[in-house]
């Protein structure tokens, strides 16, 4: 068993072209998506004409609610980019995500935690705003319940691996689309990738249990960064150009 998981495309459509690319040159055809597929000030239409011809098993993040349960005008200001993009099949698409999903008896996915959509599940903040590893028993408490030994998230937009004390593994395969982020709740603090490319991960069931293959995708970031220049997000502009934010 053997397959590539997705996370955090935020409308980055050069970004997953570069990853459907490098997954196919690695002989791999499933694919799943663990959601904030569209949100950001990019090319959300493309993307998703990209992405559903996919058929990915696919889960829905905080930033794809955010695109169907308000008004545009109570939207966020990475979703009024990316709504007019969107058709109404696409949004209908996003309204059709689940928030959990599994693969058989062996992958649970969810994009934060399975209990909220924007809850870092590996991470946490020192009052400072230093984005840091959790201690284990915490990230354990949010795994309750969950007997699938391959866990599934995104949301912090890190690639990460955490194995729990019974063997279960928990991993983020990092963003496709945008590798920082900052953010003032509930303090303000900085997620920095620390380089510009696509990232993912390959999962693969070896004898030994599942093997995580994190991959870091080089694509024509600089035009990105141009076109979130172009819409006054500066933060985007030094996330997509460097992976830091400024």
């Amino acid at each position: 068993m053997r397959f590539a998981a997705l996370a955090d495309i935020h409308g980055n459509h050069l970004a997953l072209e570069a990853v459907i690319a490098d997954i196919r040159a690695q002989g791999i055809d499933e694919i799943v998506n663990l959601g904030d597929s569209f949100s950001g000030p990019l090319e959300a239409g493309l993307t998703a004409d990209l992405l559903m011809p996919l058929n990915a098993l696919t889960v829905r993040g905080n930033h794809d609610r955010a695109l169907i349960d308000r008004p545009f005008e109570a939207m966020g200001d990475w979703e009024k980019p990316s709504y007019p993009q969107l058709s109404a099949t696409h949004l209908d698409w996003i309204r059709g995500l689940p928030e959990t999903a599994r693969m058989g008896d062996e992958v649970f996915l969810c994009h934060a935690t399975p209990q909220d959509d924007n809850t870092y599940w590996t991470e946490t903040l020192s009052a400072d705003g230093i984005f840091h590893l959790k201690p284990l028993a915490e990230i354990e408490a949010l795994a309750d319940g969950i007997d699938a030994p391959l866990i599934l998230c995104g949301h912090s937009h890190i690639p990460r691996a955490v194995q729990l004390s019974d063997g279960r593994l928990i991993v983020n395969p990092g963003s496709v689309g945008c590798p920082g982020f900052d953010y003032d709740v509930p303090v303000y603090h900085k997620a920095q990738a620390g380089t510009p490319f696509a990232s993912y991960a390959i999962l693969e069931k070896s004898p030994r249990g599942w093997q995580p293959s994190f991959r870091q995708v080089r694509y024509d970031n600089l035009a990105m960064a141009e076109l979130a220049r172009r819409h006054g997000m500066m933060d985007w502009v030094s996330a997509l150009s460097r992976g830091w934010i400024a």
